[in-house]
């Protein structure tokens, strides 16, 4: 197991580093914030991803599927995955902490990955996570594609149906 002080720099720990246990991996957009207002800019032929990302400060909350995370057992490590660039990281704490979420480690892209696409992404920080004592018994996620490799990556994964893949 790897010293979790040692964790990537583009990951926080929530109050300071624990050591790596059984967790559930939990996905930002579409799960607990709700991205509908701003999905508009993914629309056409030419994504605006960062008119997209830009916007996230003004989500609303999935109230439910923060309840439901809330409601975990309380030695379940909560890992927040987000594609969410490395550039939202402060915007994206402000958020959090706004709406009183129940985590322990927020895992952005990091700084050089903003190019990764989301699946390759999550696959390697599921294997980051792993190698450094991570312990993921599910994940909750609402891309059908990351669904599947989770279930590829034998990680069993709730589908949470936000309507932006349809």
């Amino acid at each position: 197991m790897t010293d979790p002080a040692a964790l990537p720099d583009h990951w926080t720990w929530r109050s300071g580093p624990r050591q790596p246990g059984e967790a559930a991996i939990v996905d930002i957009d579409g799960v607990l914030a709700d991205a509908a207002h701003r999905q508009w800019h993914l629309d056409g032929p030419v994504r605006d991803w960062v008119g997209f990302f830009s916007a996230a400060g003004g989500d609303a909350l999935l109230a439910h599927h923060a309840e439901l995370v809330r409601c975990l057992d309380e030695q379940l490590q909560v890992v927040l995955l987000t594609a969410r660039p490395f550039r939202l990281r402060k915007l994206t704490l402000e958020w959090i902490r706004h709406h009183g979420l129940r985590w322990d480690l927020l895992a952005l892209r990091g700084p050089t990955q903003d190019m990764v696409h989301s699946v390759r992404f999550k696959r390697q920080a599921l294997s980051e996570l792993r190698a450094y004592g991570f312990a993921p018994v599910f994940a909750l996620e609402d891309d059908p594609r990351i669904v599947e490799m989770y279930a590829g990556e034998s990680l069993p994964c709730v589908y949470v149906h936000s309507g932006y893949y349809s």
